[in-house]
């Protein structure tokens, strides 16, 4: 456990609000997303759902004084990881969206690598460990 930066909490925090809002647009409006964005509503449904539990997850580390560092630095890969997937699900052909998803998923893409760089900082900022 590290004491955590005021700078990682509000990171962390940042990143829940905006997986938040991603995950209740994507799960309970997926299909008019998928129409607006020409993507596959399984897609976008199983994005949502995921986005739920990854917001408790995040929307949990920014509420405590401490948190396990492995978890956050779990949490930097990961969002590094949605990053160059996003780009990857593009460039590999397997999906087909029209400019409005194409321009959505770079940009959500750009948040995610925004937030994995802020949450990174914020680790490095924080204090040293302390006994759980």
């Amino acid at each position: 456990m590290i004491e955590a930066s005021t700078f990682l909490r509000r990171a962390l925090f940042a990143d829940a609000v905006f997986s938040g809002v991603a995950a209740l647009g994507f799960t309970f409006g997926t299909g008019a997303f998928a129409t607006l964005f020409s993507l596959p509503e399984a897609l976008l449904r199983e994005a949502g759902l995921f986005l739920i539990a990854y917001t408790a997850l995040v929307g949990w580390l920014a509420a405590r004084a401490s948190v396990p560092r492995a978890l956050v630095l779990l949490v930097v890969i990961g969002n590094a990881a949605w990053t160059v997937g996003s780009i990857a699900l593009l460039l590999s052909g397997a999906v087909s969206p029209n400019l409005a998803g194409m321009l959505m998923v770079v940009a959500q893409a750009i948040a995610t690598g925004v937030f994995a760089e802020l949450q990174y900082v914020g680790l490095r900022k924080s204090g040293s460990s302390v006994a759980a």
